[in-house]
């Protein structure tokens, strides 16, 4: 029996063939596809949706969202009173942030009989023409013009409201008493001459800051608010008005505050006049 062939000296061993298989477990461009085509998924779904939003909602809900994501400019607006340009106000369906009755219905909704005359339009039209005329007459002087900005018109549903507001530069009143400033008394001038040629009745509300009046001192903010509330009715009799059209007068002191975060703040003292329709 033959052995195993002896090799040679010079023979070369037999190669060694070593073969290397790569298992690739997510295809052939690996995994990178599916999430570019998640994403793309995920931004169309978000499309879709933000159009059957703006599809299924109202005007006044789509300002509601968008007023939610940007509480810096409604912070703005909250604060603002007077200060939206010359006689910045807002219409009947806006809300605001004025605590009495006309603010707090101002943002309701309304329900009109199919048999009334008149509605929106009609009041809508006499709002805008006492701004008209109260805007031509407070461009007669400069300090008039530079009083503009204290007075805010708003249109509520009982009737056209007309705001006047305090400020750290600006008052209605010397300090603690129901004597007008001769500014206050020039403005009343312009805002009579607007009133009386309307009609209407007249409401007048008093508001005051809550700085307390020292011990011991008869007054308080209560009478303040009503005697300034008086005072202001007197001004308008002497402008125009007549006396018949007034229907009552109001002084709520610091009850219905204006900045109710800072009681103090000269904005909260103000005069509210109501013409009715």
């Amino acid at each position: 029996m033959a052995g195993p062939a002896k090799r040679g000296k010079n023979e070369l061993p037999p190669p060694i063939i070593v073969k290397k298989v790569t298992v690739v477990a997510a295809g052939h461009h690996g995994g990178a596809w599916k999430v570019a085509y998640a994403d793309f998924v995920t931004a169309m779904m978000a499309f879709f949706l933000l159009m059957w939003l703006l599809g299924a909602t109202t005007e006044k809900q789509r300002k509601g969202i968008a007023d939610y994501f940007t509480p810096t400019l409604v912070k703005m607006k909250e604060g603002s009173a007077g200060s939206n340009g010359l006689l910045g106000g807002s219409s009947i369906t806006d809300v605001d942030n004025y605590p009495n009755r006309a603010g707090q219905t101002g943002s309701k909704a309304m329900t009109i009989p199919r048999d009334t005359t008149g509605g929106p339009k009609e009041g809508g039209g006499k709002v805008k023409r006492m701004q008209e005329s109260l805007k031509q007459k407070l461009e007669k002087s400069e300090t008039l013009r530079r009083l503009s900005r204290q007075v805010k018109m708003v249109d509520t549903t009982e009737g056209v409201r007309i705001d006047l507001v305090d400020d750290a530069q600006f008052a209605m009143f010397r300090l603690g008493t129901t004597v007008l400033t001769p500014e206050a008394a020039q403005l009343l001038m312009a805002i009579g001459q607007t009133i009386a040629p309307e009609a209407g009745t007249v409401t007048i509300r008093g508001h005051t800051d809550a700085v307390p009046y020292r011990p011991g001192e008869l007054a308080n903010n209560w009478s303040l608010s009503a005697g300034r509330a008086e005072a202001t009715r007197q001004s308008l009799m002497k402008n125009g008005v007549r006396e018949d059209r007034f229907r009552r007068i109001e002084g709520v002191a610091d009850r219905e505050l204006l900045i109710p975060a800072n009681p103090h703040d000269p904005r909260n003292r103000r005069i509210s006049i109501v013409v009715a329709p």
